[in-house]
């Protein structure tokens, strides 16, 4: 494997750039939980912390609601509510619900969700990345909202690391 970031046969420039960024950062996590069991992925550091199943569904989530948002250009209806709201939201809710699934359970939707981006990234081009949008009441552009998207997955990735490691002083 080469660490590059660089164009890509099927995306724009920028976009290939983006998608070699979002590669990587979904690599690095697909190691960090690598030969989970069900248990582990289901285990609470503290009763307010999330489980690592939680936070895979949760990396999901967040861009699964971009593709909503960005792609479909709505908001979330009731069903996909049903389905994503709790690993969205983590907390309280994601703990009731987000437990007992094997880890192919997580990959799945990860690579569900990531087909769709890449499906719709490679019908835009660059100049879609810089389009103004606005953003959790602020100014932004397609390109920092997606960079959110695999930012969101490093962070929870750091968590995923060290919930595991405590897995292993268990």
């Amino acid at each position: 494997m080469e660490f590059k970031i660089e164009k890509l046969k099927g995306f724009s420039p920028q976009i290939g750039h983006l998608v070699s960024q979002m590669n990587y950062a979904r690599k690095t996590t697909l190691e960090a939980v690598f030969g989970l069991t069900t248990a582990e992925l289901d285990y609470l550091p503290s009763k307010e912390s999330n489980s690592i199943g939680s936070l895979l569904l949760h990396m999901a989530a967040v861009e699964k609601g971009f593709q909503i948002e960005i792609f479909d250009g709505r908001k979330p209806n009731e069903q996909e509510m049903e389905e994503w709201g709790a690993p969205y939201s983590l907390g309280d809710k994601g703990r009731a619900h987000i437990k007992g699934r094997p880890l192919e359970f997580y990959l799945a939707k990860l690579e569900e969700v990531r087909s769709r981006t890449l499906r719709e990234f490679a019908n835009l081009d660059d100049d879609w990345l810089y389009e103004n949008r606005i953003w959790d009441n602020h100014p932004s552009n397609n390109y920092f909202i997606w960079f959110h998207v695999f930012e969101d997955e490093i962070n929870h990735r750091g968590q995923i690391r060290i919930i595991r490691k405590m897995l292993s002083q268990n």
